[in-house]
């Protein structure tokens, strides 16, 4: 692949779990990937060869760290420091970083070898500022303390910051100060938000944002369009793989000018935006009304007057259009981990479009939906994995599957 993929271990690899590959050459990680997609894929159609990384470290542009204390008796002991040496950490040491692999034990992390350096730092920084600003960290037992989580998102090409306190509560102590403080460590931050998490739950983020400084979200470009993302929003969090996944997607599509596309799953337009200039018109139906608002923003911001964007389950929408004899040329679909449901997939061939443009990150889901959608009425041409997760044991693909004449 390239001359820096020389194998660097990570200090933190045992007890964090987040990269099953760490400790394995990339090369062979790629073969293993490929092996993995041949497993479940092979069987329908041609698997092309991986597309690697050149620099398989720091692509993670969305960084995420939990906050907590050293507790007597029961947290960590030890780190290593950013130069890797070991430290001792005291009872009572603030420490960030991510939970062990099954459990609520947070490994205390400096900085991640996968993980953007500029998100490491303001992360690190943060910690530093919380104790002279009186902040206290988020006990999940006790539901006692303010400080629960940090998001940091950084643009591959804008280079703009975002940085999200998770807090258990609205009022974060001297707020002004404190983002003036993290500024002047920071001054690449270019907008900072607090959202409000008081729930005991596992999920991250709360409903609720509040914006301390700057827009209130960032913009990044991928392949030629720039995207609103704020913080709910998804994106992939490796740009310079995203773009090649995307390019074979939209190449797959096999687009004219005259066809009508639909982006099921559409999240903030990425797909649909990107594939529109090569169609005659576009729809993107998403779930998460906050990702639909990003996406008719996004359409504007791009001048791009060809695509609607609906909210709504995208399985009842082509249903419906099925129903009302609506036609489409193409779908892009791009599901969750778990794949479609039989629901999803029964649309889709109702609909009947010419192409399927199947998005996966988990070989395994796509080769269940490809055995049902080859029963009913298609092919699968080809498929192209690509690396967008070095080190872990995660995949993504891009499958076409073409409508068989009868």
């Amino acid at each position: 692949m390239g001359e820096n993929n020389t194998q660097i271990t990570c200090p933190y690899a045992k007890k964090c779990g987040g990269c099953e590959y760490q400790g394995m050459e990339y090369e062979r990680q790629l073969k293993e990937k490929q092996a993995q997609v041949k497993k479940y894929v092979g069987g329908y159609c041609k698997v092309r060869p991986i597309l690697g990384m050149e620099n398989p470290y720091h692509y993670r542009n969305k960084v995420h760290a939990v906050f907590d204390i050293v507790k007597k008796g029961g947290a960590p002991k030890s780190s290593r420091g950013k130069g890797g040496g070991r430290k001792e950490l005291l009872p009572g040491t603030i420490i960030s970083g991510v939970y062990a692999a099954g459990t609520h034990e947070v490994v205390p992390i400096d900085s991640c070898l996968i993980e953007d350096e500029t998100a490491d730092a303001i992360i690190r920084d943060i910690r530093g500022l919380m104790r002279s600003f009186k902040i206290k960290t988020y006990d999940e037992d006790t539901g006692y303390g303010l400080l629960r989580h940090v998001l940091v998102r950084r643009g591959f090409h804008s280079g703009e910051v975002m940085v999200v306190l998770v807090l258990g509560d609205p009022i974060l102590p001297s707020k002004n100060n404190f983002v003036k403080a993290l500024r002047r460590l920071h001054p690449e931050i270019t907008t900072m938000i607090l959202n409000v998490n008081s729930k005991k739950t596992s999920m991250v983020l709360g409903e609720r944002n509040i914006v301390l400084y700057g827009k209130g979200y960032i913009e990044d470009e991928l392949c030629g369009r720039t995207f609103r993302i704020s913080p709910h929003s998804f994106y992939q969090v490796n740009p310079v793989q995203t773009e090649l996944l995307y390019q074979k997607a939209v190449e797959y599509a096999g687009l004219t000018g005259k066809e009508r596309i639909v982006d099921a799953y559409c999240g903030i337009g990425t797909i649909g935006l990107i594939a529109a200039d090569q169609a005659r018109e576009g729809i993107g139906v998403e779930l998460n009304p906050d990702a639909v608002r990003d996406a008719i923003t996004n359409a504007k911001r791009n001048g791009i007057r060809n695509i609607r964007f609906y909210q709504g389950d995208a399985g009842e929408f082509m249903t419906e259009m099925a129903a009302k004899k609506e036609k489409a040329d193409v779908l892009f679909m791009d599901p969750p981990r778990s794949g479609s449901d039989e629901a999803f997939l029964s649309s889709a061939v109702k609909l009947s479009p010419k192409r399927i443009v199947y998005i996966s990150c988990n070989p395994e889901t796509l080769g269940r939906d490809l055995g049902y959608l080859t029963k009913h009425g298609y092919r699968a041409a080809e498929c192209q994995p690509v690396d967008l997760f070095p080190w872990t044991g995660h995949v993504e693909c891009v499958c076409l599957m073409t409508r068989k004449e009868k």
